[in-house]
């Protein structure tokens, strides 16, 4: 393959997203990591958890784990209202649920037109940020669902219920 064959390909290559809002940022993560998207839940608070982890929901029998991502990202807390989800992924082997202003859309987005993060991006930690998609009219902050909790809390998140 030239190297020419080699960029393209490497360009062509789509990134498949579920794109959603906190705030007036837009955020992406992994299609491949999300197992579903459902409308807010009554939350069973967790004596002794981090502030950002709201408590756990019964999710067809399966106790699973709740964080507010706003907390985590270092935003204000907000209240819940008709657009908030929770957004169920699979992070280090562990699912959890991410409480999200609203879900946009599904979206494919070239590998190509994302960058590695600038060293602060409205204020949240760069180091939970995967890459910064340019599209066209938006910047879509894609983010790393691994570095945003470490094995060890994901550990202790799934001990304590």
């Amino acid at each position: 393959m030239t190297e020419i064959e080699e960029q393209t390909t490497v360009s062509s290559e789509l990134l498949q997203l579920v794109s959603f809002v906190l705030g007036n940022e837009e955020f992406g993560v992994n299609i491949i990591c999300v197992q579903e998207i459902i409308r807010m839940l009554q939350i069973t608070k967790v004596p002794n958890a981090p502030d950002y982890v709201d408590g756990v929901i019964n999710l067809r029998g399966r106790v699973i784990p709740v964080i507010d991502l706003r907390q985590k990202l270092g935003m204000p807390r907000k209240d819940h209202d008709n657009n908030t989800r929770i957004i169920v992924v699979e992070v280090n082997s562990k699912t959890v649920g991410f409480i999200v202003d609203g879900v946009k859309e599904v979206i494919r987005i070239p590998v190509g037109v994302t960058e590695p993060p600038p060293e602060i991006v409205s204020g949240i930690n760069s180091e939970y940020i995967k890459s910064v998609g340019k599209l066209e009219d938006r910047l879509l902050i894609l983010i790393d669902l691994e570095k945003i909790l470490s094995k060890n809390e994901v550990f202790s998140l799934n001990n304590n219920n």
